[in-house]
């Protein structure tokens, strides 16, 4: 086994709680700081902004600096905004230095997140087999382990200055813990490109972009269930925040499970029928979510849910990574379009569902959830060459 594989592992993990907490706790931070759903969506635009300026320049930071550095940098500043985002909430109830301190967690989340994947993609090809969806597994076992204390923090009423705070000593810990074993830099950055040819390359390749366009539509239908599941359950179904947590913690907990089998199940079915397979299990959870006549119904559509998103992030970043001397720029162009959908969708929701209802805004990322089902095919194993842009191809 290699030696760097827990320092990830930690990485993942600590990555997931750093987005559970805010999710679970959000009920809580609307009540502090008294704000309508439209309202919240435009705080989490702040959130947006810090986290999309982040992610289009990863590609940029990970290839001059090194995803170790870079993952240590971005979870330093995603801990200090998480704390900032607690004690400004709950200590000041300022609604602007939320603001700023949410635009300073996504900052660092997002470039962390790329450099993970970048790591991972290194990791899965030293160990010649697929555990992308694994890592991606602990990334979601933060997050379940986040929900859990979001949920025991709601219904014993602990402070959120004091909750976020404790969050963020933790996830700093296992980041610098997880550090020292990281993967050697020069196995990750050695391309022999120049970082800006590397880059430019990967945004005019089709398949790279297609396969941004198929992370689009099923990260919005993940970040729309962590943004919005606990509200969604609070105000659309009338339950009390603490039902609210429990319902993300279900969503989280499904994803977690076809996380930690993924490997296996790609092995066997490979990626294309898999990716088909997780997005209709998405759009039928989150149709029943909507539509569905109780909480129990909306409980056992959170699983469905769940199980769909959550291989379709590992499976693209694998296909991105199949040539491992321009991982990082296509993992970055990726993660970028991705990420436009993932951060900018959810709070756009909030907007509309001061309009139509939050559970109709919900159910409009349906139809991009269709558009990840026909782009499928991109995710198929293509070998070096033809990965390449036709003007690099060797003859």
């Amino acid at each position: 086994m290699l030696p760097w594989r827990n320092g990830v592992i930690a990485a993942y993990f600590a990555s997931g709680l750093v987005i559970s907490t805010l999710v679970a706790r959000l009920p809580s931070v609307r009540d502090a700081l008294g704000l309508s759903h439209g309202e919240v969506g435009l705080l989490l635009l702040c959130m947006t902004a810090g986290s999309f300026l982040s992610v289009s320049a990863s590609g940029f930071i990970v290839l001059r600096l090194g995803s170790k550095r870079t993952m240590i940098a971005g979870a330093t500043i995603a801990s200090l905004g998480m704390a900032l985002v607690g004690a400004s909430a709950a200590g000041l109830g300022s609604i602007p230095l939320t603001g700023l301190a949410l635009a300073l967690q996504g900052l660092g989340t997002a470039s962390w997140n790329v450099a993970s994947n970048v790591q991972g993609a290194a990791m899965e090809r030293a160990l010649r087999k697929g555990i992308m969806p694994a890592l991606h597994g602990f990334f979601s076992v933060g997050t379940v382990v986040g929900a859990a204390a979001g949920a025991a923090g709601a219904a014993l009423h602990i402070s959120i200055g004091w909750h976020f705070g404790l969050m963020a000593l933790i996830v700093v810990s296992l980041v610098y813990g997880g550090s020292r074993t990281f993967q050697p830099e020069a196995t990750v950055t050695g391309t022999g490109h120049s970082n800006k040819s590397l880059l430019a390359a990967a945004w005019r390749e089709p398949r790279t972009l297609v396969l941004g366009l198929l992370v689009l539509g099923m990260a919005l239908a993940e970040g729309a269930a962590g943004d919005w599941v606990a509200l969604a359950l609070s105000d659309g179904y009338g339950s009390a925040n603490t039902v609210g947590a429990i319902g993300y913690g279900i969503f989280v907990s499904a994803m977690t499970v076809a996380r930690m089998l993924g490997g296996r199940i790609l092995d066997r079915f490979g990626r294309v029928l898999v990716m088909r397979v997780s997005a209709a299990s998405a759009l039928a959870g989150l149709l029943l979510f909507v539509y569905g006549p109780s909480v129990e119904v909306a409980m056992l559509a959170l699983v469905l849910w769940g199980l769909g998103v959550a291989l379709s992030f590992p499976i693209a970043m694998t296909a991105a990574s199949d040539d491992p001397m321009r991982a990082a720029a296509r993992v970055s162009v990726v993660s970028t379009i991705g990420y436009g959908a993932f951060l900018g969708g959810p709070p756009l929701l909030g907007l509309l569902a001061d309009r139509i209802g939050l559970l109709n805004a919900l159910a409009t990322v349906g139809v991009l959830i269709v558009m990840s089902f026909v782009l499928a095919s991109a995710t198929a194993p293509v070998t070096k060459n033809a990965a390449q842009p036709a003007a690099e191809k060797t003859p």
